[in-house]
C-alpha cells in the first residue's frame, strides 16, 4: 500500500522555512512520505549546505518551483516579491501535483501549507492543514482583520487609520497599531502587499480542518483561548539532531562552540539578528562599541548583508579574543551551552522560543512586523528581558547597551523567572504534553487520510 504522501510548502523566508522544515522531518520520522517545495532560489541555499542525514528512507524530497523572479532580483522588494509568487507559483504548483499524482502509489494525499501561503490550501481542492511559523498572538491580529476593519483601525488596504493601541481580547498583550504584523513598512505599497500576503489566513481558519502553531498553550494561553480550532504542537527545535542546519540559507561556522568551550560559565553575550535585520553605520559602530565597553566576552553574527559598514578603528585589535564574530551560527547549540549568560536579540519567533527553551534572558531588539510583539511577551508578560530604547535620533547608544547588559545580568528575580519559563516550554513537547499529543493526533490523522483514500481508490478499480 502507498504511504501517506504530504506537500509541504513554506513562504519562502528563512524564518518560515526553518520550523515548517522541522515539521516535515517529525512527519518523516513516523513514515510519512514529504514533498518539500522551496522556491528555486531558495533551494540552491537550502541544499548548499547539509541536508537531512540518511536514515529516512528516500521519504523526505525536497523540490523546488519558480518565484517568477529573475536571480538577480531583489527579493527583499515585499511588493515585487509578492506579486510575482501570486503570478507565479499557484499555477506551478498545480501542475507539479498533477505530474506527481500520475505515478503510482505516490498520489498527493495532503497539502501543508504556510498561512501566508494560503492560495494552496484554498486553490488545490486536496485536503489541507494550515501551519503557524510565528507567534499565535500575531496570528490573532491577523484573524481579526475583518473586525479591525468595521472598527475602523485600519482600512481595506491594511493601512492604520490612526496611532492607537489595540487590545484583541481583555487578556492580550496591547499593540500598537504601527507594529501590525503586515504595517510596520517604511512605504504604503509595501505594506498593501504584506497585507495582501496575510489577509486570507482569517479564510483560511474557516476552512481547514487542521491548523496547527508553532507555539504552546503554555506560553500563550490568552491567544489561544480566543481561538479554540488553533492547536499548539510546538515549540518545535531540532533537539534530536543538534548537528543539522537543514532549511538554513547560510552555512553555519561551528568554531564559535570551540570559542565558547574556553568561556567562563554564564559570561558570554551572544548577539544576533535574524535573516533580515540591517544596520547603517553609526547603529552598526555603537553597537560594536557597546559590547567592547561591556568589558565581558561575546559572540556576534554579522551575517552577509546585514550591513556595509565598517568596524571602528582598531576594533578587532582591542576586543581581541574576548569578541568572537561569524557570518552564521549554530544557534541551537550555541544558546544551548553553558557559557552563554544572555541573548541580545531582533525577537524573531524562532529566536525567541530558542532562547526561552534553554533558559536564556533577553536584551530586546526588535526592527519589524511581529518582532514587537514578541518583545511584548518577554519584557511585560514572560518578564524575562529587558528592552533597549532609542536616544532622540533614534539611534540605540554604546552607553544605553552597555546600562542595560549590566541590569539584565545583575537581575536575580529575572534569571528565576528565566527558569520557569523554560519549564513550562518544555514541559508541553514532552511525551504527555498538550503539544506532542497535538502532533501525535495530527500525524494519526494524515495516516488515517491516506489509507481512506486507498480505499476510496480500490472501489474506483471494483
Amino acid at each position: 500500500m502507498a504511504k501517506a504522501h504530504v506537500v509541504v510548502i513554506p513562504y519562502p523566508a528563512q524564518g518560515h522555512v526553518i520550523p515548517i522544515m522541522e515539521l516535515a522531518q517529525r512527519l518523516v520520522q513516523q513514515g510519512v512520505k514529504v514533498t518539500f517545495i522551496n522556491t528555486d532560489f531558495n533551494h540552491k541555499l537550502v541544499t548548499s549546505n547539509r541536508l537531512p542525514k540518511d536514515g529516512f528512507s528516500g521519504l523526505l524530497q525536497m523540490i523546488s518551483v519558480p518565484d517568477g523572479l529573475e536571480p538577480w532580483d531583489d527579493r527583499s522588494d515585499v511588493w515585487k516579491f509578492t506579486t510575482s509568487i501570486l503570478q507565479t507559483m499557484p499555477g506551478k504548483l498545480e501542475q507539479l501535483i498533477e505530474t506527481i499524482n500520475k505515478e503510482e502509489n505516490n498520489k498527493v494525499t495532503c497539502i501543508i501549507a504556510d498561512v501566508c501561503m494560503g492560495w494552496a490550501i484554498k486553490n488545490m481542492g486536496i485536503r489541507s492543514a494550515a501551519f503557524w511559523p510565528a507567534s499565535v498572538a500575531t496570528l490573532a491580529a491577523i484573524l481579526s482583520i475583518p473586525k479591525l476593519i468595521d472598527d475602523g483601525i485600519i482600512n481595506n488596504k491594511g493601512l492604520p487609520l490612526s496611532d492607537q493601541i489595540i487590545q484583541l481580547s481583555e487578556t492580550m498583550p496591547p499593540i500598537k497599531s504601527e507594529n501590525l504584523g503586515w504595517a510596520c513598512f517604511k512605504d504604503v505599497p509595501t505594506i498593501e502587499s504584506a497585507f495582501q500576503i496575510v489577509k486570507e489566513g482569517e479564510e483560511v481558519y474557516r476552512m481547514t480542518e487542521w491548523f496547527i502553531c508553532n507555539s504552546t498553550s503554555e506560553l500563550e494561553p490568552a491567544a489561544f483561548s480566543m481561538y479554540p480550532k488553533l492547536l499548539p504542537i510546538g515549540p518545535l527545535l531540532a533537539s534530536s539532531r543538534l548537528a543539522d542546519q537543514t532549511g538554513h540559507f547560510w552555512q553555519e561556522d561551528d568554531t564559535c562552540l570551540k570559542w565558547l568551550d574556553k568561556q567562563p560559565t554564564c559570561s558570554v553575550i551572544y548577539i544576533a539578528f535574524g535573516s533580515l535585520t540591517i544596520f547603517d553605520q553609526t547603529q552598526f559602530e555603537e553597537l560594536a562599541l557597546g559590547l567592547e565597553l561591556s568589558n565581558l566576552p561575546f559572540l556576534w553574527v554579522v551575517r552577509p548583508g546585514m550591513t556595509t559598514a565598517a568596524y571602528p578603528d582598531g576594533y578587532t585589535d582591542r576586543v581581541g579574543s574576548r569578541g568572537k564574530i561569524v557570518s552564521w551560527a549554530p544557534q541551537q547549540k550555541v544558546l544551548a551551552h553553558p557559557s552563554v549568560a544572555c541573548f541580545m536579540s531582533h525577537c524573531g519567533w524562532n529566536s525567541t522560543i530558542e532562547g526561552v527553551t534553554n533558559g536564556i534572558p533577553f536584551l530586546c531588539w526588535p526592527f519589524f512586523c511581529d518582532q514587537y510583539n514578541n518583545e511584548t511577551y518577554i519584557c511585560d508578560i514572560w518578564k524575562i528581558g529587558l528592552r533597549v530604547n532609542k536616544d532622540d535620533s533614534g539611534i540605540i547608544t554604546r552607553g544605553e547597551i552597555k546600562r542595560k547588559l549590566e541590569q539584565l545580568l545583575g537581575d536575580k528575580m529575572l534569571q528565576s523567572k528565566v527558569l520557569d519559563m523554560k519549564e513550562k516550554a518544555t514541559s508541553s513537547v514532552r511525551k504527555g504534553g498538550w503539544s506532542h499529543k497535538n502532533l501525535s493526533n495530527f500525524i494519526e490523522w494524515i495516516q488515517e487520510e491516506e489509507k481512506r483514500q486507498a480505499m476510496d481508490d480500490l472501489a474506483l478499480k471494483a
